[in-house]
């Protein structure tokens, strides 16, 4: 057993018995974790949406196709990088595919180098994305920390309201503008009012995302 760490999770979709094999071998060889899957439905019976991972399916396939699999996928927004597997005569559907976010599409035969440098691309997408979810989860947690009254103090500090300004919106005085202040400061671990920006505008464009 190898004591190398993984360097991510391949899936693989693919009814060709042949083909999933041939790319386990591949991949596993070169320390990725590969998961094999023969059917689009099994796959989205059994994949685990917080695993750094990317994904490698045919697009022609009995029951549902890779076409119908990205699209359940979006369905469930799933940040999950695709990659398709096309014969000559399905690039035109491959095009529509990569329209709807696939990262790409290779044509079997297809080269070995190439397809481990799209999984490679593929997974530095999903690590990346990965981060940005842990990210939004630590800064959702800090913030619903928060009492009603200090998200509404927050949001006018964002919205560069100064302390007098802010009272007279809440029919408050500035003491309790200052103490309510003091709390949201050491709820988000944020020592400047620099930090606070980060936390509040990170989660308000991750809302717009």
């Amino acid at each position: 057993m190898s004591l190398i760490p993984k360097k991510g999770t391949v899936y693989v979709v693919d009814d060709d018995e042949a083909v999933r094999d041939s790319l386990q071998w591949l991949l596993e060889g070169k320390d990725y974790r590969v998961k094999c899957f023969d059917s689009s439905e099994s796959f989205l019976s059994r994949f685990d949406p917080r695993e750094v991972a990317c994904l490698i399916a045919d697009i022609r396939m009995d029951g549902m196709s890779g076409l119908e699999l990205q699209d359940r996928l979006m369905e469930r927004r799933s940040p999950l990088p695709i990659v398709f597997i096309t014969g000559h005569g399905d690039v035109p559907m491959a095009v529509t595919t990569m329209k709807k976010g696939a990262l790409d599409f290779i044509e079997k035969p297809f080269k070995e180098e190439e397809l481990l440098a799209l999984v490679e691309s593929m997974l530095e997408q999903a690590r990346s994305a990965f981060s940005q979810h842990q990210e939004a989860a630590s800064r959702d947690a800090l913030l619903s920390r928060l009492t009603t009254r200090e998200s509404q103090v927050l949001e006018r500090i964002v919205a560069g309201r100064l302390n007098k300004q802010i009272a007279d919106d809440l029919g408050i005085s500035i003491k309790t503008v200052e103490a309510h202040r003091a709390n949201i400061m050491e709820k988000l671990n944020a020592n400047t009012v620099a930090d606070l920006l980060k936390i509040a505008l990170g989660a308000q464009a991750q809302a717009k995302a």
